[in-house]
Order: structure tokens, then sequence, then C-alpha cells
């Protein structure tokens, strides 16, 4: 059983700004890229979680040289070597991804033009999640993974230097998906590309061309022409926006608090909570400032909001908040109303099922959440006390032991969260910008 972690009522509002850590995904592939690139890389502001740690792990034991040194404010900066045009070598072991689904799933991308076997694993909770998406579309394009049949790690990834370009219309929007894909493109012949059935994260496409890659970034339609080699590129990554979501969203609950987040990624793709707060009722805004590559950056803001209400999230909106949901979800179980996000198949299959954990943790407050079919629905619940002895099941899940240390600081009784240290995965500094924040 993991520890207990006991989280106290705040009492306070949260006021003033705040930057948070460098964003997950564009850390990941700034590592990624830079591993794949001839020359050396210069790159800053790189989240320093165990997600991205893991990417940092498998390039270098696939060849990459990696400089990074710890910055003052926590973040990794400094220089990566990549491979280059003589490809990834092959490792002596496995390599490893730990719990991150973006680097096996990015990794097997990577290998997949090369003429080299390499197995991927992970822990448990990343051998349970499907990899099958990302390997069907591989195979077409001419790569191999043994064994047959697989559908979870660990897997053994048989690249080839044939790799043929394609399109494939995939049939779930994923970030990871598509940019496995793409990144096998890059050393296909001719043009390869994805077509989505709704938008998803574009920082792939936005930050090849950094990288000297020729990319098409259109709505459901991304695209790679190859064969090309990867140059090094300097690349500073923004702040988190799925990381300032759970500020903002907490400064929603928590009366008297009003929350700015600086230097953060407002990507259109990612900030999709951000509209859903203001459906709820929530005075919250965004305002850029500049732009970092293709990325824009800026500020958001939110305030505590008295009156919340009820609002309905679509299918196709579900993708630029998907990391949101929980945080989300906690935030309508303080409103007037139901709130229904809809198509949120794509849940089930992260660090673990968050719809089901979404469900169990609501219960715990009693708040009456529920599915019909790929929808979620919450019956919210104005003027919500937190039960005495209130405990939660984070499941090991980073998104879910922040909501539920949310719902502990805006409620009234103290909560416990089983598995509450998996927030290293992604913002290991939250209950320090919490406390800077607390007044």
């Amino acid at each position: 059983m993991s520890e207990i972690t006991v989280i106290n009522p705040l009492n306070r509002p949260l006021v003033g700004s705040i930057a948070v850590p460098g964003d997950k995904s564009i850390s990941h592939r700034s590592v990624l890229f830079s591993a794949m690139a001839e020359g050396t890389s210069r790159i800053s502001g790189v989240l320093d979680s165990d997600d991205v740690r893991s990417s940092i792990r498998v390039v270098q034991q696939l060849g990459a040289q990696v400089n990074l040194e710890k910055m003052p404010d926590g973040s990794l900066s400094g220089g990566i070597t990549g491979w280059g045009a003589a490809g990834p070598k092959q490792p002596d072991e496995p390599v490893d991804c730990g719990n991150s689904g973006t680097t096996a799933r990015l990794i097997m991308g990577i290998l997949a033009p090369w003429d080299i076997q390499v197995e991927i694993t992970g822990d448990a909770s990343l051998r349970s999640r499907p990899m099958q998406r990302v390997a069907t579309p591989l195979a077409r394009m001419g790569a191999r993974f043994l064994p047959e049949g697989t559908y979870t790690l660990p897997m053994t990834v048989c690249g080839t230097s044939k790799l043929k370009a394609i399109t494939y219309e995939t049939p779930v929007a994923s970030a990871q998906v598509k940019t496995a894909v793409l990144l096998a493109g890059l050393s296909a012949e001719g043009e390869t590309r994805v077509v989505e059935p709704a938008p998803s994260r574009n920082h792939t496409e936005l930050m090849l061309p950094e990288y000297g890659a020729e990319t098409i970034a259109a709505t459901r339609l991304a695209g790679v022409t190859g064969p090309v080699t990867l140059k090094a590129a300097e690349i500073t990554v923004p702040g988190d926006p799925s990381s300032a979501a759970f500020l903002l969203c907490a400064a929603a609950i928590i009366p008297g608090s009003a929350v700015q987040i600086e230097g953060v990624s407002l990507n259109p793709a990612r900030i999709g909570f951000l509209r859903t707060l203001e459906h709820m009722g929530v005075d919250a805004s965004r305002r850029s400032v500049t732009e970092g590559g293709k990325e824009i950056v800026g500020l958001l803001n939110a305030e505590y909001c008295p009156h919340l209400r009820g609002c309905e999230v679509p299918t196709e909106k579900i993708a630029s908040l998907v990391d949101e949901v929980p945080i989300l979800a906690l935030v309508a179980a303080h409103a007037h109303g139901i709130t229904v996000f809809r198509g949120i198949d794509e849940l089930r299959v992260k660090e673990t099922d968050r719809v089901a954990a979404v469900i169990e943790g609501l219960g715990v407050l009693g708040v009456d959440a529920w599915t019909e079919g790929s929808d979620l629905y919450v019956e919210g619940n104005p003027g919500l006390k937190v039960p005495k002895g209130a405990r939660f099941n984070a499941h090991n899940d980073h998104r879910l032991a922040m909501t539920w240390a949310v719902a502990g600081l805006a409620g009234n009784e103290p909560v416990q969260i089983e598995g509450y240290d998996s927030i290293a995965i992604s913002y290991p500094t939250f209950m320090q910008d919490i406390d800077r924040l607390a007044r």
C-alpha cells in the first residue's frame, strides 16, 4: 500500500502571481527531438519531473549526450548532442520508460526507421496501457513489433531503414499517436500524414520546424516530408498549462482567491479548461505576451466564483482539456446543476482509469457522478462539505493526486490521500507553490 498523505484545509485565499514548471509535453519533445538531431541543441525551462527524467534516461541509453543542469527555479537547462544521421545505437538492455506513456509511444516512432531491435518496457502502470494504437500505423510503415500480436509493454521494436510514408486516419485524437507516426515519417521517402477525428495537441508540428523539418499543421491534419535529418535547435520551454489548471481551479473554489500564472503556454489545444471555467461562470482570462518559437506564451488569470454553474463540454473539445477533466470535475462538484463531459473514453486509458477514479473520489465527497455511454455526468452540490475522515486513492496518478489535494485545501476537514507522491510525475513543487500563494 502507498504512503498516506494528509492535506489540511487551507482556510486562506490563494492570491498573487506565480510561474509554474515547464510544460511536460514540450519538455519531452525538446529532449527527444534534440536527441534525434545533428549537433548540440540548447534547451531551457525543461520540467524536472519523473516522466521527463524517463525520456532523458532513454535517449542516453540510445547514444545521445545529455548535459542538463538544475537551475535555481528548479528547471533543467543545457545541451543535448544528438545522434543525427548516424542514428541511435543498439542499447545493451531494454529501455525503461518508467511511468511515461509519452516516452514509450514517441520512442517507438523514433526507433522505427533504424535497423536495430530495442525492447521497451516500463512500470506496472505503463505496462497495462495500450500500445497497439501506435504499433498499428508504424507496422503499416514497415516496422515490426515482437512478440507479434502484443498490445502492451514490454515489446520489442524491430526497425527498418526502408520505412514507407503513409496517410493514416487514426481512430483516436491522440498527440502521442500522431507524433510517433510523424517522427517515423521523418525518415520515410515522401509525405507522411495523420488525419484525426478531432484536434489534439500540436506541439510536434509547431516544434519540428525549429529543428529544420517541413511540417503540415492544419485542423485535424498533420504531416511531415522526408527524409530529413533534424538539426540542432534552441528551445525555451514555457510553463505548463495543465499544471496551471490546478492552481486556477483551486482559486475558483477557494473564497477570496485571485491567481495569475506567468509565462505559460497559451496553445489553444491546451487551454480548453479555461473556456470550461468561463462557461461555469468563473472570471478567467488569458493575455498573450510573447512567442517561444510558434508557441504562444502569456498570462492566465482566474478568481473565486461564488455562483458556479454546471455546463456541457462537447466531445470535440475534450482533447483540449483531457488532462484537466479530473480537476474540472471537482469544480463541477461545487456548482449548481449538472456538468457533462462528453466523449471521455480516452480518460480510461491514462495512468489509471480516470473516469472510474473520478466517480470514486467524488463519491467520497458525497457527490453523485456517473457515466452514460462515453459521457461523464457530475451533479453539483453548492456548499459542498468534506466529510470527516475522507480518504482518497490517487491510484498513483498525478492528476488525481493533485485533484484530491485541492479538494482538501478547499474543504473544511483534512483529507487523506493514498498515492499522493505521484505528483512528482508532472508537478513536484505543487504544494510549495500553493504555500507561496496562500495569504
